[in-house]
């Protein structure tokens, strides 16, 4: 079976001055955007261009690369060679947002996946990245698709109101709009009780008819998703939703392995080099991500850069 598959990664260049000014106005808290954890949702370090290099290196199959943005560009992008990142576009979020373009602007990555959707020639099946995942190795489209229908990979996990220890401490960040609590929430609107099928940071096939009809359908639960400017505690993650929709229609395949190298900022140091130099070459290690670059110190960015820089260059 052959069909035409695009990959989409969302980007933002925190900062960037104008983006900052364009953002103060709407923050009640205007110390929150000096705040890491604020910050780290924002910033960035160039790593989209190895994210897209990966994919150009390890996943051939792929049609057209969309990288969205709000009226910003990619400095590989920007200064690109004649000839180089022919397959790569450029969608700002007024092309996704059309009908809702009023709650334009947006500064948080779930009402921007909830429109993807709308990406002008998006093919049906898609996969979806963010900015700090890449591809270790070549994969094929029978890694994210099985006639058609994706391959969602992840474990169930019970709801946080349903596990024990929740029960006799109650959680006191049930407020907070944690991404775990956001895939719940997900869960939960397709229909699901108890537990949920929990996804990790990585690539991730999708289907444009899934958001398409859902929404099409259920247009009040795409707009309570998209009016937020930043994170909010009502809101589901687009993935979460639509791993859920594909698990309930038995239209996907589960499975277990991530086959994923997690390379997480809290670490010690010398176990994210042998993460990313003896375990990333196992076979059964397809996909790389590495959390909040931005808040490395400088001699540890460096190696990670230099390391990205020699894994994905394109000759």
């Amino acid at each position: 079976m052959s069909y035409p598959i695009d990959a989409v990664i969302t980007w933002v260049d925190g900062k960037d001055a104008k983006h900052q000014q364009k953002m103060l106005p709407y923050l009640k808290d205007k110390s929150v955007i000096s705040n890491k954890e604020f910050r780290t949702r924002l910033d960035q370090v160039e790593e989209i261009k190895y994210a897209v290099n990966s994919i150009l290196k390890y996943a051939s199959f792929i049609r057209n690369i969309f990288i969205v943005t709000d009226n910003q560009v990619p400095n590989f992008i920007k200064f690109k060679k004649e000839g180089t990142y022919e397959k790569v576009f450029i969608i700002d979020h007024k092309d996704i947002f059309k009908e809702d373009s009023k709650f334009l602007p947006v500064f948080s990555n779930r009402p921007i996946e909830a429109k993807l959707y709308n990406i002008p020639g998006l093919a049906e099946h898609f996969i979806y990245l963010n900015d700090d995942m890449f591809l270790l190795k070549k994969t094929k489209v029978s890694d994210y698709f099985i006639n058609g229908k994706p391959i969602i990979r992840g474990k169930w996990i019970k709801f946080e109101e349903e596990k024990l220890h929740k029960k006799i401490f109650p959680d006191s960040d049930k407020m907070k709009p944690k991404h775990k609590r956001a895939q719940q929430k997900s869960a939960e609107i397709v229909g699901f009780e108890k537990k949920f099928y929990r996804f990790q940071h990585i690539p991730a096939p999708l289907r444009k008819s899934t958001f398409k009809k859902f929404f099409k359908e259920n247009r009040s639960i795409e707009i309570a998703n998209v009016r937020h400017k930043f994170r909010d505690v009502t809101q589901f993650t687009a993935q979460g939703l639509a791993n859920h929709i594909e698990i309930k229609n038995n239209t996907c395949t589960l499975k277990s392995d991530y086959k994923l190298i997690y390379i997480h900022k809290c670490k010690p140091f010398f176990w994210a080099k042998y993460k990313l130099n003896i375990l990333g070459k196992k076979k059964n290690k397809l996909f790389l991500n590495m959390q909040s670059l931005d808040q490395r110190p400088k001699n540890k960015l460096t190696y990670l850069i230099s390391w990205l820089e020699d894994k994905y260059i394109i000759k």
